[in-house]
C-alpha cells in the first residue's frame, strides 16, 4: 500500500485528492496538512511514501517544504500539485528534487499515474509540464552537448545504461527488468549516477542524457 501525505491550504482541494485517490487500491492517504510546516510534523509521525504538496501555503510554501524534505527527509518522495504553470514554478520545484509536478487543472488520473510513479522511483510531469522541459532541452542541446557528454564520462558504462533508461522514464523496477537486475541495484545505481552528475533528481538526470544526446526527447 502507497501510503500518501496531502498538504493544501484549501480543504475543499484535500477533500477531493482525497476522493481521487480513494478509488485506486494501493493508494491509502494516511495525513492531511494546510501548510508546509504542518505537512514536515505529520511526514515525521506518518511516515508517508508520497507527498503531495500545493506550491503556495501559508507558514512554509510548498516550494520551502520540498527543499526541507529532501534534506531531512530524503526517503519520501514529493510531488507538486498546483494551479500556477509558470516557468519559475518548475524551475524551483525541479531544483528542490520533487518526483512529480502536476497541475489541478490536468486530468485527475494523472494523480495516481504520478503517485505511482513517485513511489516506483520514478518521476511525472504533466503534458503542459514535459512540454516546457523538452522545449528547455531542446533550445540549450547544440550549445550544450559537449560539456553533457564530457559530464557523462565519470559514469561507469553500467551507470550509462541505467541513465539512458532513467532519460525515457522508466522506474527502477522497469529498469531493474530492462537490465535483469534486482532492484535493490537500480537504486544504488541511480543514487551513484546522480551523486556522481552533480544533479538533484531524476528529472535532471534526464535532461544532462537528453543534452548529451544519449536519448532523444521524442522516446
Amino acid at each position: 500500500m502507497i501510503r500518501v501525505l496531502v498538504a493544501d491550504d484549501e480543504a475543499m482541494m484535500r477533500a477531493g485528492v482525497r476522493a481521487l485517490l480513494a478509488g485506486a487500491p494501493d493508494i491509502e492517504v494516511v495525513a492531511e496538512a494546510g501548510n508546509g510546516r504542518e505537512a514536515l510534523e505529520l511526514a515525521r509521525a506518518h511516515r508517508p511514501d508520497v507527498v503531495l504538496l500545493d506550491i503556495r501555503m501559508p507558514v512554509l510554501d510548498g516550494l520551502a517544504a520540498a527543499a526541507e524534505f529532501r534534506r531531512a527527509l530524503p526517503e519520501v518522495a514529493v510531488a507538486m500539485l498546483t494551479t500556477f504553470s509558470e516557468d519559475e514554478y518548475i524551475a524551483g520545484a525541479l531544483d528542490c528534487g520533487v518526483s512529480g509536478f502536476l497541475l489541478k487543472s490536468g486530468d485527475p488520473r494523472e494523480l495516481v499515474m504520478a503517485v505511482r510513479a513517485a513511489y516506483g522511483g520514478a518521476s511525472y510531469l504533466s503534458p503542459e509540464v514535459a512540454h516546457w522541459v523538452i522545449q528547455q532541452v531542446s533550445g540549450v542541446r547544440v550549445g550544450r552537448q559537449a560539456a553533457a557528454r564530457q559530464r557523462l564520462r565519470a559514469l561507469t558504462p553500467r551507470e550509462r545504461e541505467v541513465l539512458a533508461l532513467v532519460g525515457t522514464g522508466l522506474s527502477n523496477t522497469e529498469i531493474a527488468a530492462r537490465l535483469f537486475l534486482v532492484e535493490g541495484t537500480v537504486k544504488t545505481h541511480v543514487s551513484a549516477l546522480l551523486s556522481r552528475l552533480g544533479v538533484k533528481n531524476r528529472v535532471r538526470a534526464a535532461l544532462l542524457a537528453y543534452e548529451a544526446g544519449l536519448v532523444d526527447a521524442e522516446d
